[in-house]
């Protein structure tokens, strides 16, 4: 019977700089809370080694059409098998073959037009999340098409840059799609983020992270809240090693778990600087040791490997959310294997945001799921559970609303979503929000206990969207509202 195990010893502190993840400490601080609900499934997992494979480059999607200034992409989702961890092949649902699928580069204020097609047998909804989309285009959980249907989803693109991402929406059905693959990039470049001298080309690199679960067979296991998602993967693929130069490196990171957080610091303790979340780029740099992600969120982060000698193996590590250290603790390892030139910098000035408006008005919202230990528990916004039937927020177009969100679990965390709009937060349990959350979001953490308020502007299309946790777990578990927008 095969047994969990991880070879540590072999490649985590090799090189000049002996950077090892080994004193990594036991993830049981609050952070850990995301997955308090959670029940094991008792499965016998895969053996697999730290740090033997490359991570791979996601794909970047090509258009079929670029007439009338249109970008056109034909997408079909299909089961494939491939192979995920090394020796074994594993099924997957998939865009196009692709895991995780291939990343689309927009323009700001060119369209893009995605013909999307279902060749698996069950329902799909294609949402674009953080985008300021059309209501007809959102992918809302409702608005699925059927197995061996089609779409066509249309992005105006009229929102600054930012690094989005896509996925499954179908309702009762989006945790387990986007778990099976159901998931990629999406890139909105402006001339704003052009003009920077920040990392370009094949040094602005995207990374996905998320978690899975293999039985011995190399099967995915799916259970709703499952404990055992405790394989790291970074672009698809187990714990790899990527090489890097000697110079600085923009990592755009997005946490595609259903349920997983993450605290992402390096071995050594060595700063990080983060510029950029949901939303684009920050107003100025936030240098820091760690960046905490929780299920949906992105940062852009810069990390300057010029600091250490070529033949460094640097590993990248995880202090958040439940699981054996050995496991979850350690995520992927930077190998610095030569030089080069490095004209980029970061300045301290990235972006300036407007002012926010005086609100027109203003909400609250409650998140609660049951936390007993009953066998079958729901997640509740404002003691509801969604209904597609019922309005639960009436906005007026053009308003400017303060949303004040609280988590009212004592064990459970939950992150709050909104479709449509970017957001800024304005107030973290009372205070100003830190520098990781001063600039655009569309998806922002509550630990159990915490108050987080937000203001949103809702002037760009009118419709109903939803707006619920992204711990997908917990949104199929009935965490998620609608508002009207008119």
């Amino acid at each position: 019977m095969a047994t969990r195990r991880r070879v540590l010893a072999a490649g985590i502190a090799t090189g000049s700089a002996a950077l090892t993840g080994a004193s990594l400490t036991p993830l049981l601080s609050a952070r850990a809370a995301e997955a308090a609900d959670s029940p094991a499934t008792g499965t016998t997992p895969l053996a697999i080694e730290l740090f033997k494979v490359p991570m791979p480059l996601i794909p970047v999607a090509r258009p079929v059409s670029t007439a009338g200034g249109v970008d056109t992409y034909e997408v079909t989702t299909r089961k494939v098998t491939k192979e995920i961890v090394p020796g074994v092949q594993t099924e997957l649902f998939t865009y196009d073959g692709q895991f995780p699928g291939a990343t689309i580069k927009a323009r700001r204020n060119r369209p893009v037009r995605v013909v999307q097609r279902n060749g698996l047998d069950v329902p799909i909804s294609r949402h674009l999340h953080g985008a300021s989309v059309p209501q007809n285009s959102d992918g809302g959980p409702m608005d699925t098409i059927d197995p061996g249907g089609e779409r066509v989803y249309f992005y105006p693109n009229k929102q600054s840059h930012a690094s989005l991402w896509y996925h499954d929406h179908a309702h009762h059905q989006e945790s387990e799609n986007v778990y099976r693959g159901l998931q990629g990039s999406y890139l909105i470049r402006d001339s704003t983020e052009d003009a920077l001298p920040l990392p370009k080309g094949k040094y602005d690199v995207l990374i996905q992270l998320r978690d899975a679960d293999f039985d011995a067979t190399g099967r995915l296991l799916y259970a709703m809240s499952d404990r055992n998602r405790n394989t790291i993967l970074a672009n698809g693929v187990p714990y790899p090693y990527f090489e890097v130069a000697a110079r600085k490196y923009r990592l755009r990171f997005a946490n595609t778990s259903n349920m997983r957080f993450f605290e992402l610091s390096l071995a050594d303790g060595g700063d990080m600087i983060q510029i950029g979340s949901d939303g684009g780029l920050l107003p100025s740099p936030n240098t820091t040791k760690s960046v905490y992600l929780s299920s949906g969120e992105r940062a852009d982060v810069v990390i300057d490997f010029s600091r250490y000698p070529v033949g460094t193996q640097l590993v990248l590590k995880n202090t958040a959310g439940r699981g054996p250290v050995e496991q979850v603790g350690q995520v992927m390892r930077f190998d610095v294997t030569h030089t080069a030139d490095d004209p980029s910098s970061v300045p301290s000035v990235l972006r300036t945001l407007p002012p926010l408006p005086t609100p027109t008005g203003s909400r609250t919202v409650v998140m609660r799921m049951d936390e007993d230990g009953r066998p079958d528990p729901q997640a509740f916004l404002d003691e509801k559970l969604y209904d597609p039937a019922r309005i639960d927020a009436g906005v007026r177009h053009g308003a400017s609303e303060v949303w004040t969100v609280t988590n009212t679990n004592v064990k459970a965390a939950h992150n709050f979503h909104m479709h449509l709009v970017q957001f800024r937060v304005i107030e973290r349990n009372g205070n100003a929000p830190g520098p990781a959350e001063s600039g655009l979001k569309d998806t922002v953490v509550l630990q159990p206990g915490e108050t987080v308020r937000l203001q949103a502007t809702f002037d760009t299309y009118a419709g109903d969207f939803v707006y619920h946790c992204h711990m997908l777990d917990h949104s199929a578990m009935g965490m998620m509202a609608t508002m009207r927008i008119r």
